[in-house]
């Protein structure tokens, strides 16, 4: 067969495997020829380690200069009768295969991160290939739901919307390339909970514990999690709703654990990265004419950043090789510093002020958007004949 892109407005359906393995690679080549992570961790701990900031994480620590072995956790979904399977699932074998050629142990564990019975595959891995311990602890999970403990098929689910009054917004289908202009009604106590629950520290806290009480920590040990503030125009969506309550919560989650950490003269940090086109972000209404604004300016300034870039940045320059680590009065280790500077966004938000369903895509850019969607799913490299037939039985040879 051959595989070709397939989106249902912001969800792609297809994968193809190869130019999954072609974004692995190109970005292995970045980090190589980058500036290099000195004094970096040794045995690494990724939860959402697939797709994203922890796929990128994991390719920096292991390819840009620390030279880390890594576990790597996802839920991802192999080839079947049913379609080609998830970007994901492609990106931890290639992952792991270039890993290997360079002498690194490479462990994907595809599991639910929230299943008990992940956790102790995790902890015998680290027992098994890490003599125990582990020096970093990266959570980088995004899901829309969570399991409730001790209910069995029951879940807290989160959402995306804001407190108060309802807000307008557009989207952008990116099956048919349209702008969409939406209103989202507010949420109530009842779901502003759950996204905390789904979205919070609660679960980050818990890994990192249950780790303590396995004694899986190692001396020195860090952990850091993923999250995002923007700047004003993105408040009322992000900061000031349900998603922004729910990182607000993750950040309380940091200080907790870092007091943990502490008995192991280790330390945890919240990371507060750029905007970004992920698997995540494209859900979130209102903030999609926000990216096609930043990107045509960043890239105009010579200042965009891919999730890569920032990840091999942030441990090359803020979490390692420096006397202390970088953060702010909040004690957030902040990497969206080139985002949030004022030209940039006095900028953006004059393309803002003028963007709309009729010129978008002249205005911002949509095309480098919508190539970092491809991307994310193996389309649109280059190097990859995408006319070349694939028998799904050789893809159901291939194990992460």
């Amino acid at each position: 067969m051959r595989i070709e892109p397939q989106i249902d407005g912001v969800v792609a359906r297809s994968a193809h495997p190869y130019g999954c393995e072609a974004a692995i690679k190109q970005q292995i080549e970045y980090v190589k020829r980058a500036p290099q992570i000195t004094q970096g961790p040794k045995r690494v701990l990724i939860l959402g380690a697939s797709s994203g900031f922890g796929l990128a994480a994991r390719i920096a620590l292991t390819f840009g200069g620390a030279k880390a072995d890594t576990i790597g956790v996802s839920f991802e979904r192999g080839p079947s009768e049913k379609g080609t399977g998830s970007a994901g699932w492609y990106n931890n074998i290639f992952f792991k295969a270039q890993a290997q050629k360079e002498g690194r142990t490479a462990i994907n564990i595809v599991g639910d991160a929230f299943a008990q019975e992940t956790r102790e595959q995790v902890i015998e891995a680290i027992e098994t290939y890490f003599d125990g311990e582990v020096d970093l602890i990266i959570y980088s999970l995004a899901t829309g739901m969570r399991p409730i403990p001790g209910k069995p098929g029951e879940f807290w689910r989160s959402v995306i919307k804001p407190y108060g009054q309802p807000i307008t917004g557009a989207s952008l289908d990116l099956q048919h390339d349209r702008w969409i202009e939406t209103t989202l009604e507010p949420a109530s106590d009842e779901e502003a909970e759950h996204t905390i629950k789904v979205m919070g520290g609660e679960d980050w806290q818990s890994w990192v514990d249950a780790l303590i009480n396995t004694e899986s920590i190692a001396e020195g040990c860090k952990t850091i999690a993923f999250s995002y503030i923007g700047p004003e125009v993105t408040h009322p969506i992000y900061l000031d709703g349900t998603l922004g309550r729910a990182k607000i919560d993750l950040h309380q989650t940091s200080h907790a654990l870092n007091l943990e950490m502490a008995n192991f003269n280790g330390s945890a940090y919240a990371t507060v990265c750029k905007a970004l086109v992920t698997k995540a972000s494209v859900f979130i209404p209102a903030l999609s004419p926000y990216l096609l604004a930043l990107y045509k300016v960043m890239k105009a300034e010579q200042c965009h950043e891919t999730c890569i870039e920032q990840m091999q940045r942030l441990f090359s320059t803020k979490l390692y090789g420096q006397a202390k680590v970088d953060v702010d009065g909040e004690r957030l280790i902040r990497i969206d510093e080139l985002e949030l500077a004022p030209h940039i966004q006095q900028k953006v938000n004059a393309l803002l002020s003028e963007m709309n369903g009729d010129n978008f895509k002249q205005l911002g850019d949509y095309e480098g958007y919508k190539d970092e969607f491809l991307k994310l799913n193996g389309f649109g490299f280059e190097s990859v004949d995408y006319t070349q037939e694939i028998d799904l039985a050789d893809l159901k040879k291939l194990r992460p």
